[in-house]
């Protein structure tokens, strides 16, 4: 089985919910960085029992891990105005 992805599954990651080609974790997964990004506080209860239906309790810590961490480098690089040149 091929692992990694393609350039395809970034370029329209913010349209996962209407564009096929995402597994059911894929598109929970984009949810949750989703939800993590834009309103922490509002992940209840709801979601994360379906989250924790589709990953084992340390897929949850290891997503967990992977959005804030991205979400801090993200926060850091336009404090000190580092930008992609």
């Amino acid at each position: 089985m091929r692992q990694g992805v393609t350039p395809e599954l970034y370029e329209h990651v913010a349209e996962y919910r209407e564009r096929g080609g995402y597994t059911e974790r894929e598109k929970l997964a984009i949810e949750y960085a989703e939800r993590f990004v834009l309103g922490h506080l509002a992940i209840d209860d709801e979601f994360f029992a379906r989250l924790r239906a589709a990953f084992a309790d340390d897929e949850v810590l290891d997503l967990t891990i992977c959005v804030s961490t991205f979400l801090a480098v993200g926060r850091l690089l336009q404090v000190l105005r580092i930008d992609e040149r």
